[in-house]
């Protein structure tokens, strides 16, 4: 038996590594499950689950409730005169109908899946935090990288130039030029830097279990596979605001339900015994009330159609803007892909006639005013690259993320994430 538990572990090992490398620009599932576990709306919605355990409970005893009456009274009897001392007790109790308790039980049990629901969203949208406040951090982080090399290289050309200068090559305004890219660089690098800061903090202010690479991966965008009809059916399968207000439907349908079959008041049963006469006559009986109603129980059944009837029409509404959203969402994935391309062709494009005029400019054929135009110009050009293949990674990640295909969000995705 052992054995056997060390050959699956040694089958499931390669499996688990590999569904990390799908997303090397993710941070790892571990740090993830963890992140999403301790987030306070998680943790909110968890404890909503037990409020609405409690909640079952309620509906299943019902709210009725053993009621005792005593009562002592004096009986006179002018002939013979006396006076005699009476007594009675009685314990009652309303007694729900059948029905009603069939339909409280269901009301119960789907005021816990609405719970169960609730967290499945809260994990979502967690996720969805998660996601943009890392895709945040490294758009920031990619641009104090790059802002980096920038002064890298500024200050290779300006020691070139000052050397020039030095051997009467360039003229004094040249080497001020030089020097000055070099410390409007700095600058721009310090304002990065502090800007990746700030993201950093913001990200770990709320997941502090995600740990920041230092030298975070880029990975090469992917295009979006499949068309806009199976990421519309993926989705909403598996979106938690639509279960939600699906639920609530229920829900209020169930209610509404539970007024209709109120309108049959239920019927309080006691018990009833009586000593009278002094002791001389004992009565024993059982007794049963009834309430009238002159139309309440009418109107609060009404009135609850027409809450069904609401919930109804507000989950409509949320599907429709879901269909929505996700072609919004899909739209922006494939052409953040296609503009990364373009970005990419660009950028490339701009730096190598950097390069090719930065030796010209070593070999006197380039003047350094044109030398750092096209410097400025090919940073320009890869920064907008790099937010390009960020921008894309993060939308196709989004449908991947909404469509439960990376991170499980809920107990039922725990082990069902599709790689892609």
């Amino acid at each position: 038996m052992k054995t056997l538990l060390i050959f699956c572990t040694a089958l499931a090992l390669p499996a688990a590594y590999a569904a990390e490398s799908d997303f090397p620009d993710l941070p790892p599932h571990a740090q993830v499950d963890i992140a999403l576990g301790n987030h306070i709306n998680v943790l909110t919605a968890e404890t909503g689950i037990k409020l609405e355990e409690a909640n079952r409970r309620k509906w299943q005893s019902g709210n009725y409730e053993f009621s005792v009456r005593a009562g002592s009274a004096q009986r006179k009897v002018a002939l013979p005169d006396q006076t005699m001392h009476e007594w009675d007790v009685a314990i009652e109790r309303p007694l729900r109908l059948p029905n009603k308790m069939l339909i409280d039980d269901d009301i119960g049990d789907e005021g816990v899946n609405r719970a169960e629901l609730a967290l499945g969203d809260a994990h979502h949208e967690a996720g969805r935090t998660l996601l943009h406040l890392w895709f945040n951090w490294q758009r920031e982080n990619a641009q104090a990288t790059r802002w980096q090399q920038q002064v890298d290289l500024l200050s290779q050309q300006a020691a070139s130039t000052e050397k020039r200068f030095k051997a009467g090559d360039a003229p004094r305004m040249e080497l001020n030029q030089a020097q000055a890219a070099v410390a409007q660089a700095n600058v721009a690098w310090q304002q990065a830097k502090l800007r990746t800061q700030l993201a950093g903090a913001d990200l770990a202010r709320q997941f502090p279990a995600i740990q920041l690479p230092s030298n975070p991966e880029l990975s090469t965008p992917l295009q979006v596979e499949h068309d806009l009809a199976y990421w519309k059916q993926q989705i909403l399968e598996h979106n938690h605001e639509l279960a939600l207000v699906s639920s609530e439907r229920n829900i209020q349908q169930m209610l509404a339900e539970r007024s209709r079959a109120d309108e049959i008041p239920d019927p309080t049963v006691g018990l009833r015994f009586s000593n009278e006469m002094g002791g001389n006559e004992k009565v024993a009986g059982v007794y049963v009330t009834v309430p009238i109603s002159f139309g309440l129980r009418s109107i609060n059944a009404e009135h609850a159609e027409y809450t069904a009837e609401i919930a109804q029409q507000r989950e409509a509404a949320v599907k429709r803007r879901l269909e929505g959203d996700i072609y919004a969402a899909y739209i922006q994935a494939v052409n953040s892909y296609n503009t990364w391309l373009q970005a990419r062709d660009a950028a490339d494009s701009l730096r190598k006639n950097a390069e090719l005029l930065m030796r010209a400019y070593t070999l006197g054929e380039s003047s350094l005013s044109d030398t750092l135009t096209a410097r400025r110009l090919a940073l320009e050009s890869t920064l907008t690259e790099n937010i390009a293949q960020l921008d894309a990674n993060e939308s196709r990640y989004r449908l991947l993320l909404d469509a439960h295909q990376i991170w499980p969000l809920d107990e039922h995705d725990e082990h069902s994430t599709v790689k892609h």
